[in-house]
C-alpha cells in the first residue's frame, strides 16, 4: 500500500519498519473498518477497546485491559528498553455521528506504528506502549488516566488525527466542557402560565447573553452549546431544560479568565426567570498543546519522504486548533499531534460527510502513511541524543 517500495538512502531500521506496516496492512484496515462500522461514544468503547487489544496481544505483546480501572482503557507492551515510546489510540466515536472525526483511523495507525516498532525495539533499546484512551471527544479519557499514573516517565507520546488536509503541528484551543441545567415549575400554559416557572426561558435568556457577549470576547474565544432536554409538551411550561457547553480559549490561563463571564451568562437566565441552575464539569478542562520540537521535526521529514504535502496558510490554522486532551499529556511528556489528510475537502471533521472518507482507499493509505511516520520518528528520536541542557517546554 505504501507509495514507495525502495529507500535507498533510508536505513535498515526504516525500511524494515515500512515493511512491517506493509505486512500488517490488511489487518489494519480490517480493524478500521471494524471499528468505523460500529462506533462507540465515550466511556463506551468495550468492542472497541478489545478489539485493538486481541490484534496487539496477537502480535506478541503484552495487554493489560481495564487500565487503571478504567472499563474502556488499555495498556499494551512489548520490550523492556530505557527509551519508553507511548502511542496513544483514540477510538470514541461522536453521538449521532459515528466516526465523523476518523478515531478508527488513529486507533489502526497506533497499532500500525506499534507493530513496526516491535521487532526494533531490543535494537533501539525501546519499550513500546500502546495507551487504549477512550473518551477523547468531551470526557476527557486521557486527563483521567493521567491522574492515574499513566504516561509518566515517557521520553514520547504520539499519535495521528485525521483532517481533510495535513498539518503537522496541533495548536488546540483549550476548553472546558460542563452539563448546564435549570429547574423551575410546571404549569398549564394557557390555564395557569402565572404558576409556572419556564426553565425553557432560562435557556433563552442565557443564550441571548452569550451571543451578545462575543461581540466583546476576544478572537482566541470560542463559545458553542446544545440543549439536550427542552420540554414535553407545548401546553405545559418546561420544568426542567438542560445542554451541554464548551468554552474554548488559547491557553488554560485564557480560559479561567473568560469562563466567570460565561457563567454571569447563565447565571442571568437564572435571575430573570426564577429557575434554579446548575452547572457541573462533564470532565477537567483540556489545554493548550505544546509540541516536542525535536519529534515534531522529525515526523515532518519523515512524511515528506513518505510523499505526503502538508498544507499552510488558512487551510492549515483551522482543523489544529480542534481541542484535545493529548494537550495534557504534552504538558507532562514530549508529545506530538499532527494531522494526517484523507483528501476529504469540501467535508470537514464533524460531518457526516467526513465519516464517509474515513474509509476507503484515501483513507486507507493516511493510515498505513501515519503508522510509518510516527514509527520513523520513534527511530529518529531513539537513535539520535536529545540535546542536552534544561526541558525547553
Amino acid at each position: 500500500m505504501l507509495r514507495r517500495t525502495a529507500y535507498p538512502e533510508m536505513s535498515d531500521r526504516k525500511k524494515a519498519a515500512a515493511a512491517t506496516v506493509a505486512g500488517v496492512s490488511r489487518e489494519l484496515i480490517a480493524l478500521s473498518e471494524r471499528l468505523h462500522a460500529n462506533p462507540e461514544t465515550a466511556w463506551q468503547e468495550h468492542r472497541a477497546a478489545d478489539w485493538v487489544g486481541s490484534v496487539l496481544s496477537a502480535q506478541g505483546f503484552t495487554v493489560t485491559p481495564r487500565y487503571l480501572g478504567l472499563e474502556t482503557a488499555l495498556l499494551a507492551t512489548y520490550g523492556s528498553g530505557p527509551i519508553r515510546i507511548g502511542i496513544c489510540a483514540e477510538y470514541d466515536a461522536l453521538p449521532g455521528l459515528g466516526h465523523a472525526c476518523g478515531h478508527n483511523l488513529i486507533a489502526a495507525s497506533s497499532v500500525g506504528a506499534a507493530l513496526a516498532l516491535a521487532p526494533l525495539a531490543d535494537e533501539l533499546g525501546l519499550t513500546v506502549s500502546v495507551y487504549g484512551t477512550p473518551a477523547e471527544e468531551g470526557g476527557g479519557g486521557k486527563i483521567e488516566m493521567l491522574k492515574r499514573g499513566a504516561f509518566a516517565g515517557l521520553d514520547l507520546a504520539m499519535m495521528a488525527h485525521p483532517a481533510p488536509v495535513d498539518v503537522a503541528e496541533a495548536e488546540p484551543f483549550a476548553v472546558s466542557h460542563s452539563h448546564v441545567a435549570y429547574r423551575g415549575k410546571a404549569a398549564h400554559a394557557a390555564a395557569y402560565p402565572e404558576h409556572g416557572v419556564n426553565a425553557a426561558d432560562a435557556f433563552t435568556v442565557a443564550q441571548v447573553a452569550i451571543g451578545l457577549l462575543r461581540q466583546q470576547l476576544p478572537s482566541t474565544v470560542r463559545v458553542h452549546g446544545v440543549m439536550t432536554s427542552g420540554g414535553e409538551a407545548p401546553n405545559a411550561i418546561p420544568e426542567e431544560t438542560s445542554g451541554r457547553w464548551y468554552v474554548r480559549a488559547s491557553t488554560l490561563a485564557e480560559l479561567a479568565e473568560v469562563e466567570p463571564r460565561i457563567r454571569r451568562c447563565f447565571e442571568a437566565g437564572a435571575l430573570a426567570t426564577g429557575c434554579t441552575l446548575t452547572i457541573e464539569p462533564e470532565s477537567e478542562p483540556y489545554s493548550e498543546f505544546r509540541a516536542d520540537a525535536r519529534a515534531l521535526a522529525f515526523y515532518r521529514r519523515n512524511a515528506v519522504e513518505l510523499g505526503r504535502v502538508f498544507a499552510d496558510g488558512s487551510t492549515a490554522s483551522r482543523m489544529n486548533r480542534a481541542s484535545t486532551d493529548m494537550g495534557n499529556v504534552s504538558l507532562v511528556v514530549p508529545a506530538i499531534h499532527p494531522y494526517i489528510g484523507i483528501g476529504s475537502l469540501p467535508a470537514l471533521n464533524h460531518q457526516r460527510e467526513f465519516a464517509a472518507h474515513c474509509v476507503g482507499p484515501l483513507a486507507e493509505k493516511a493510515l498505513l502513511d501515519a503508522a510509518t511516520a510516527l514509527a520513523w520518528t520513534a527511530i529518529d528520536c531513539a537513535r539520535t541524543p536529545s540535546p542536552t541542557g534544561p526541558d525547553p517546554r
